[in-house]
């Protein structure tokens, strides 16, 4: 059934940080998440995970309350990818990985088959030349691969990943969202946090796209990823064009000065 948040609002003081929204992830897709800065992207994807209690609203996993799950069990269902992973300790990249196997811990017991599921991680994530290296040593990019192959080693049906692109050069940010696609078609439900509009509308089934705390929008990347609907949750003129190669919109932002935009070739939904 997938993780549904229904009606979810986030308070800090006067402030609302998410109002009122509902949002499912079903498995077999890809959910791309996106919109303007401080738009609660990141606070939905906790509150997603379980790991921040909205001030109204509920989440439910495979149709229960996500408060009725014990730590491990929520483990074994979704893994999270954060924007940043903080190591106290310089753990090499392979121990890293290998964190992602902790919840499997007593409950298959076989060393072999943990040592067989890290090792494909950091091969789909291009890490494995790295397992030696001390993790705090790395640079950016490689931190952010080594973090996602320890979300893959975790073997979640749901996975939640905020902005798992923003360190990659151009070849990894394909690879991951390519990564992501293969997991959905696989029966994964996959929640993915971009800023790159032209990454969500070629690999995502579906896009969120929220704004000022609300989701504006939410369906195909046709339906969604509009002129219109872009350059006014953005506050930038955009135009939208058939890609080229896929089946998607082009997002193209003009410049600021653009005070009217180019004649638009967009395609109905």
């Amino acid at each position: 059934m997938g993780l549904v948040a229904r009606g979810v609002g986030v308070r800090v003081g006067e402030r609302a940080l998410l109002d009122g929204v509902s949002l499912a992830i079903a498995p077999g897709e890809v959910v791309a998440l996106a919109g303007p800065n401080g738009a609660g992207k990141s606070t939905l994807l906790r509150v997603l995970a379980g790991d921040l209690v909205p001030s109204s609203g509920e989440v439910l996993l495979d149709g229960r309350a996500l408060s009725r799950f014990r730590a491990r069990d929520l483990a074994l269902r979704r893994a999270v990818l954060p924007q940043q992973t903080i190591m106290q300790f310089a753990f090499a990249a392979r121990e890293v990985v290998a964190m992602g196997r902790h919840p499997h811990t007593g409950r298959r017991g076989e060393l072999d088959h943990d040592e067989a599921i890290i090792a494909a991680a950091m091969l789909r994530t291009e890490t494995a030349d790295l397992a030696d290296r001390a993790y705090p040593s790395l640079s950016g990019g490689e931190q952010s691969r080594v973090s996602l192959a320890r979300v893959l080693a975790q073997e979640a049906p749901i996975l939640l990943l905020d902005e798992p692109t923003a360190a990659l050069d151009l070849r990894h940010q394909q690879t991951v969202l390519a990564t992501a696609r293969e997991l959905a078609s696989g029966g994964a439900a996959v929640l993915v946090v971009l800023h790159d509009l032209n990454l969500a509308a070629a690999y995502a089934d579906r896009v969120a796209l929220l704004s000022t705390s609300r989701l504006a929008a939410i369906g195909r990347p046709w339906e969604v990823l509009t002129a219109e609907t872009l350059s006014a949750i953005f506050e930038h003129p955009i135009i939208t064009v058939p890609h080229p190669a896929r089946d998607c919109p082009l997002v193209i932002p003009l410049p600021r000065e653009a005070a009217v935009a180019a004649p638009l070739q967009e395609r109905a939904g």
